[in-house]
């Protein structure tokens, strides 16, 4: 088999190194070009994919070479503004493109666990609850988001119309059809993310823990090696998995 020819913008930062690591035992990619910052991109080599761990502004160039040699991205950088999502939606009618805010395929598993759950049992309470270690900056998760809008999707709910992020005081009682968030910070918590579906007398809990970062560089990994020879289109590392 022709290795696939592989390129990392944001090679420099902790999920590029990551992804060197894990690529010096990996058969299926040749690493052929480290992108570290936008003015790389001139130099390049004819790819098959790129893995996008970088900035905003560095998603921009990566987005633009994609589109301008046909090739397939794997993109993973977070804090996309509104016209940053709309040109990536523009971008699925040209290239094969997979956007995600957690390349666990665990975390995956759980999505569709949650899509299943939460359709069947749509009187249920749900709550979603996240921890991370103390430098993260940003509550609730972008996954711990993500659960709640595939909730939502799943129940034909309006997720912020449904979404409770606050509560303190006297809140009086919880609103039926809410989906509740809450957020812990604490040490050197990788990350933990669980969805809690009860009524008066069940419970369901469904939980992912990470251990190690290693598992969003692989499953990057797993999805590059996935979407190449795709069709253009948006995919979601839920599609990785195969049919639901």
């Amino acid at each position: 088999m022709t290795a696939l020819r592989l390129a990392i913008n944001g090679a420099n930062g902790r999920m590029g190194r990551a992804l060197q690591s894990l690529l010096r035992d990996d058969a299926r990619f040749e690493l052929v070009a480290r992108i570290g910052s936008s003015n790389d991109w001139k130099d390049a080599p004819p790819l098959d994919v790129v893995i996008d761990f970088s900035t905003r502004d560095g998603f921009d160039a990566a987005l633009a070479h994609c589109r301008a040699t046909r090739i397939a991205l794997v993109a993973g950088t977070t804090g996309l503004d509104a016209s940053q999502c709309e040109q990536l939606q523009q971008a699925a009618h040209e290239i094969p493109l997979l956007y995600a805010a957690n390349f666990s395929l665990g975390i995956a598993v759980l999505m569709r666990l949650l899509r299943e759950a939460a359709s069947a049992l749509p009187d249920w309470d749900l709550e979603i609850i996240e921890a991370h270690h103390a430098r993260k900056v940003d509550a609730p998760s972008g996954t711990a988001l993500a659960l709640g809008r595939t909730a939502a999707t799943a129940r034909g709910q309006r997720f912020e119309t449904v979404a409770s992020f606050a509560r303190h005081g006297h809140t009086g009682a919880r609103p039926a059809n809410a989906i509740g968030f809450s957020s812990i910070r604490a040490g050197e918590i990788v990350g933990e993310h669980t969805a809690l579906l009860a009524t008066k007398d069940e419970r369901i809990e469904l939980t992912h823990r990470a251990y190690d970062n290693t598992i969003f560089a692989r499953g990057a990994l797993q999805a590059a090696a996935w979407l190449v020879g795709k069709p253009p289109r948006m995919y979601s590392i839920e599609d990785v998995l195969g049919p639901r």
